[in-house]
């Protein structure tokens, strides 16, 4: 029998739709695309350093929630933007349980994904602890569908994809070349060449958004200021991540560049944060914001997300967003920088919010009815 997680409220509507001003009766119904693989994530917090081996550690907190390339989804349709999922699901409850959480807890698309009998979820367990995490993954790659999947993504605004050293994703050129514009990051090479040649597909991409590290070892550089201002020769925007300093973006079409540092708060979890910021950024690019408004809405979509367990559930909704600026706003906790550099978010939430309904990581998954 399938059980599903039901101490947990069904989400609020987002309270606004940021691409409504720029939307047009012929535009594609999806707004981002996205494909990849869905973990189930098992987040342990509250620990004082990390595992020793031979010795048992107690974690003071836990959570489960869909991970992997669900994060990225979820923070998407959290923001309001109309989300395609394509991904595999094992016929497990842990499968089970992601699609629901996806489909029915976060209105996530997931026509194009599938679910294959016999094939277990994968799963990986998170260990947070002094501002960093500790992750052990385990899982096997998903079998071919039966009939083979169709070469181009449906029609749709934006695409997310995630690089990989040494390989070519075709599906990216093909939806570049019917009109989406494609926002990519990169995972550790764990290689070590750097070599820039892995990042071939940058040829298609409207955006770059490694971190500090990626970014200059694949440029070179020891600043990463200056790996930003190289990447932008490659793609039109590329976008570092500095960790506690904020961020750092470079227009290469125009020349623009903004930095924004980064929002106060005490992390709980920093498991999901990168895919958050991926999520903010492009939400405010599909709107046609100011570079530097994008990369501060950004930044603070991520900051909010690590104040709670996991990674996809822990992504903020308008609600949050608004009960943040309404928090700074009223208290002296943050600078009068951070402040000024937000009051763009005053033309873009309602004058009344709704208390957010979003779903939290729990410690566990499947709760019967009584």
């Amino acid at each position: 029998m399938t059980t599903h997680d039901v101490d947990q409220p069904s989400p609020c509507r987002p309270l606004l739709d940021p691409l409504a001003a720029v939307r047009d009766p012929g535009d594609p119904g999806c707004d981002v695309y996205l494909t990849g693989t869905v973990f189930l994530d098992i987040i342990f917090t509250g620990l004082d350093s990390a595992p020793v081996r031979g010795t048992e550690s107690w974690a003071r907190g836990m959570g489960s929630s869909p991970g992997g390339v669900a994060n990225m989804a979820t923070a998407l349709a959290r923001l309001g933007l109309r989300t395609s999922l394509a991904a595999a699901f094992g016929d497990d409850h842990y499968g089970d349980y992601c699609r629901d959480a996806l489909e029915r807890g976060e209105g996530i698309d997931l026509s194009l994904s599938r679910t294959i009998p016999g094939w277990h979820s994968p799963v990986t367990v998170s260990m947070a602890y002094e501002g960093e995490r500790t992750m052990v993954s385990h899982g096997h790659e998903a079998p071919p569908p039966e009939e083979p999947a169709p070469s181009c993504p449906p029609p749709a605004r934006a695409a997310i994809a995630s690089l990989v050293p040494g390989r070519r994703e075709e599906w990216v050129a093909e939806a570049a070349r019917h009109g989406s514009r494609i926002f990519a990051d990169v995972g550790w090479d764990d290689t070590g060449r750097w070599d820039p040649a892995d990042l071939a597909d940058l040829e298609h991409c409207e955006a770059f958004l490694p971190n500090a590290a990626e970014a200059m070892s694949y440029t070179r550089t020891d600043c990463p200021r200056a790996a930003a201002r190289a990447l932008a020769d490659r793609v039109p925007l590329a976008v570092v991540t500095l960790g506690s300093e904020g961020a750092y973006a470079v227009d290469g079409r125009t020349g623009e560049t903004a930095e924004v540092p980064a929002i106060a708060v005490e992390a709980l979890d920093p498991t999901g944060a990168g895919d958050v910021f991926v999520a903010g950024f492009v939400t405010g690019t599909l709107a046609e914001w100011p570079l530097a408004d994008r990369l501060a809405f950004a930044g603070l979509t991520a900051a909010l997300s690590v104040q709670e367990f996991g990674g996809s559930l822990s992504a903020p909704g308008w609600c949050e967003i608004g009960a943040w600026w309404q928090h700074a706003r009223s208290y002296d906790d943050q600078a009068p920088s951070a402040l000024r550099r937000y009051v763009f978010l005053d033309r873009l939430l309602p004058t009344a919010a709704r208390p957010s309904l979003l779903r939290r990581a729990v410690p566990t998954i499947g709760f019967r009815r009584a």
